[in-house]
């Protein structure tokens, strides 16, 4: 069997960075990295969270048959959860923070002109991924946050309107109601695992999460990435996480690769996540070995409080894609998919996982004052 050249060194770098890994992580990385060939079909391609399953597809048919730029179609795509009041993670009907009001965060960076935006902390406004490519487009900055980023946001005409729906402030209301030792404050016990459901159980609060991270790659190569989010449920007013952050929440090098994280941002932070797996793609490892590598980094970044026999009492995702066209991910924990569309079509496709579902610590829930 022949082999390039570009494959072969590519092949060697990846086998040398693996190298430096523990033996259980490194077992991790080639299981779920072996066969990645057989799941890249080649470009257009477009990768997302889950919950980004239809925006694949509008995305990818935005820039198969539109010809429209990978940056436009991936904003497209995230906005149709933005805009669904149902989905509780972005966007109208976001869950609110500790006070009840709905604080967006989104960050976009565009590959073909290396250029960023972000907003945080933006009120009244469904689409923060559009205002941060306004950022992007219009200004000389990067990222506008609370009154200025909504004062922005209302000059450039984009409309105010209430958030919070009626089933999102119904949840805030139960989670109010409740002997909560598990919030933001360093007091607290410690909190409960992470979450991306819906509340469901008035006598089992949970804190959740909820964002959406899509990445592209068009036919001639160039890539754009975007991260959208409510971020942390009844969060301390002003609270960001990795999503509107250039390097963590989402990152892309329009000559390597795209990348993006769902889940704790304070744990991705401070690794620069996004970042962190591009130059690791850059320097010769798969999307998969990249995100596998980036959550045994955040595992040793992780405050002990945080952590149960190494295994941390959160969850997180990352998601990848080379220029080329092979895309990837991992998660802390068994369970999780992510939504592909390319010419074999738009689907979901597991992650692969760090720790076994029998290995996720048992948190204990949340007592209720009142029914």
């Amino acid at each position: 069997m022949s082999i390039s050249r570009r494959k072969f060194i590519g092949a060697g770098a990846a086998a040398a960075a693996s190298l430096t890994l523990d033996r259980t992580a490194r077992a991790d990385v080639l299981r779920t990295s072996v066969g990645w060939e057989a799941r890249s079909a080649g470009r257009p391609v477009v990768v997302a969270s889950a919950n980004g399953i239809r925006g694949v597809a509008r995305a990818y048919d935005m820039i198969t048959r539109q010809n429209a730029d990978t940056l436009d179609a991936i904003i497209a795509g995230v906005n149709i959860q933005e805009l669904d009041p149902d989905d509780q993670s972005v966007g109208l009907g976001g869950l609110p923070n500790e006070e009840g009001v709905v604080q967006l965060d989104a960050s976009c960076m565009h590959g073909p002109t290396r250029r960023a935006g972000a907003v945080a902390a933006l009120e009244d406004i469904a689409t923060p991924s559009l205002v941060a490519k306004a950022v992007m487009d219009h200004t000389d900055h990067i990222m506008l946050v609370g009154a200025g980023a909504k004062k922005f946001a209302l000059e450039m005409g984009f409309k105010e309107q209430n958030l919070l729906t009626d089933k999102s402030r119904r949840d805030w209301l139960r989670w109010k109601a409740c002997l909560n030792p598990a919030d933001a404050w360093l007091d607290s016990a410690p909190p409960p695992l992470m979450s991306s459901l819906s509340i469901d159980d008035p006598l089992h609060v949970k804190f959740t999460t909820g964002t959406i991270n899509m990445n592209a790659v068009n036919a001639g190569g160039d890539m754009s990435s975007v991260t959208t989010t409510s971020g942390l449920s009844w969060k301390v007013p002003g609270r960001i996480g990795d999503s509107p952050i250039v390097g963590a929440g989402q990152y892309c090098d329009n000559t390597v690769g795209a990348a993006g994280s769902t889940g704790r941002g304070e744990a991705n932070i401070k690794v620069c996540g996004a970042f962190l797996i591009v130059e690791m793609m850059r320097q010769g490892m798969s999307p998969d070995q990249a995100c596998m590598r980036t959550i045994d980094r955040v595992i040793a970044m992780t405050e002990r409080r945080l952590l149960d026999n190494g295994r941390p009492l959160f969850d997180l995702q990352f998601y990848a894609l080379a220029k080329d066209g092979r895309f990837g991910s991992a998660t802390a924990y068994e369970g999780s998919s992510f939504a592909v569309a390319d010419s074999q079509g738009a689907r979901l496709i597991p992650m692969p996982f760090k720790f076994a579902r029998s290995e996720r610590p048992q948190m204990p829930s949340v007592s209720c004052r009142r029914a």
